[in-house]
């Protein structure tokens, strides 16, 4: 229920700098759905699901559709780094902002480590013997660097690195479809015997298409940066409109398109899917020289990326949640139009789960990583919520606001709130996933309880 004792909406962005161009944006949106798990995080879906994995990724993808409308249509209205958080707050209570800000903190935060650990193996394949904490150490100090510099440097980084990604997977799939129609040089059209060999199109049966859905789910995770980013972009109602607008046709494309190659091209049982990646697994099958490798470098491209953006949107969330009273004030400061505290404390969050990686791999960084399995989901949920709040806000009180609509609200909504509790009914069938669900659950409801206090605590002062 929404907070009748407190009335403190969201306060705009004014000491961040607006240094990120048109051109960083759009190249933001179209390379923030192209992210590390996509590349990195498929195989397994594959490996569970076998060629359905494209039902897989067609269902969750219309589900981040859904949800990139709802927050595209909240972030055209009302512009801020808090994003869904300050949404959120907005509409439903600054405990509910408070509980999703700092939620999806710590998930940016401990991503930033996985991807620099992730990075790291790939260079320490490359240049043997050399350590990889001292890879991770210095990603770490390039990006935390970067961010601590000005957001422009953020958005060329991003910029370069998306240009990089969207030419690679569109060059990947121009080569799949030429190999697939047996035009390509050297290689002879599969047909349809990789979809229906092999155990058939279901080969693991409906258990095997739950698990490929659910790691298709948040292979998806990283797209909310660019309504962070927009805060800071130089027409931020026309970067949102433009990025939400295109989504539907990124996702098919890059989700969808790529999953629909590799199995047909890739017997799904193949042990490289998994050990190479399902897209350099493709290549190599192909036969192209080289084209393994090259796709190893964009791989690498694509964590330090997803690195990049993720010390970026930490900080940013950081930085907004603070300005809404609702953490440290020292996280707050901006120096040159940066927040650079909430930079360095991001950074330093991030390495420090690289440490415990190291240091206690068998307990506290398990744990951590269960504790923010399911975090995005619960990030939607919110989403959904404050959306269903705000439309009928919006439409008494500032119609012109609404620049991006929700397709057929309030149906599609409700539709997206149900596909969200058909995805925790499945967390809490499969055992694996199962602790993920409850960990995730346990973290959000400490932070709701430490929110309505910290709310309840304002409201007497």
């Amino acid at each position: 229920m929404p907070s009748t004792t407190v009335e403190t909406p969201p306060k705009p962005d004014a000491s961040l700098s607006h240094g990120l161009k048109q051109r960083h944006l759009s190249m933001i949106a179209l390379g923030g759905v192209i992210g590390a798990g996509l590349f990195v995080g498929s195989g397994a879906g594959i490996a569970a699901a076998g060629p359905s994995i494209v039902v897989a990724y067609i269902l969750s993808g219309l589900l981040v559709m859904l949800v990139m409308r709802m927050l595209g249509e909240m972030s055209a209205a009302y512009p801020s780094s808090g994003s869904f958080s300050a949404h959120a707050e907005r509409a439903i209570g600054p405990w509910a902002g408070f509980t999703a800000g700092w939620s999806f903190w710590v998930l940016l935060c401990t991503a930033v480590g996985l991807e620099g650990i992730g990075a790291a193996k790939i260079v320490t394949g490359w240049l043997p013997g050399t350590p990889e904490w001292a890879w991770v150490a210095l990603f770490m100090v390039v990006f935390c660097g970067a961010n601590l510099a000005a957001v422009k440097n953020f958005g060329e980084f991003e910029f370069w690195f998306a240009a990089l990604k969207v030419g690679a997977i569109s060059l990947f799939l121009v080569l799949g479809v030429l190999a697939i129609a047996g035009v390509l040089p050297g290689t002879d059209a599969p047909g349809t015997a990789n979809l229906t060999g092999e155990g058939g199109f279901l080969p693991n049966g409906s258990e095997g298409l739950i698990i490929g859905l659910l790691a298709s789910v948040f292979a998806y995770g990283g797209m909310e940066t660019v309504t962070i980013a927009a805060a800071e972009s130089e027409n931020p109602v026309s970067g949102v409109a433009s990025a939400v607008r295109t989504a539907m046709w990124r996702i098919a494309l890059f989700y969808i398109g790529s999953m629909a190659v590799v199995v047909t091209l890739v017997p799904w049982d193949s042990k490289e899917i998994v050990e190479k990646g399902p897209y350099v697994a493709a290549l190599d099958h192909l036969g192209i020289p080289g084209a393994g490798q090259l796709m190893n470098v964009v791989v690498l491209v694509a964590l330090l990326s997803a690195m990049n953006a993720n010390i970026y949107g930490s900080s940013r969330i950081a930085y907004s949640l603070v300005e809404r009273g609702q953490g440290p004030k020292g996280l707050g400061r901006v120096s040159g139009g940066v927040p650079r505290i909430a930079v360095l404390a991001s950074s330093v969050f991030g390495f420090v789960c690289v440490v415990l990686s190291y240091w206690r791999p068998d307990d506290i960084f398990p744990w951590l990583l269960n504790m923010i399995g399911a975090v995005i989901l619960v990030v939607w949920i919110f989403i959904a919520v404050s959306q269903l709040r705000l439309r009928r806000r919006l439409e008494r009180e500032a119609p012109d606001k609404l620049v991006v609509r929700m397709w057929a609200f309030p149906v599609l909504t409700w539709v997206a709130l149900a596909g969200m509790a058909a995805i925790f009914v499945l967390m809490a069938r499969e055992p694996d996933t199962r602790v993920q669900l409850y960990s995730t659950g346990g973290m959000t409801l400490v932070l709701a309880l430490i929110g309505y206090a910290w709310q309840k605590a304002r409201a007497r002062n």
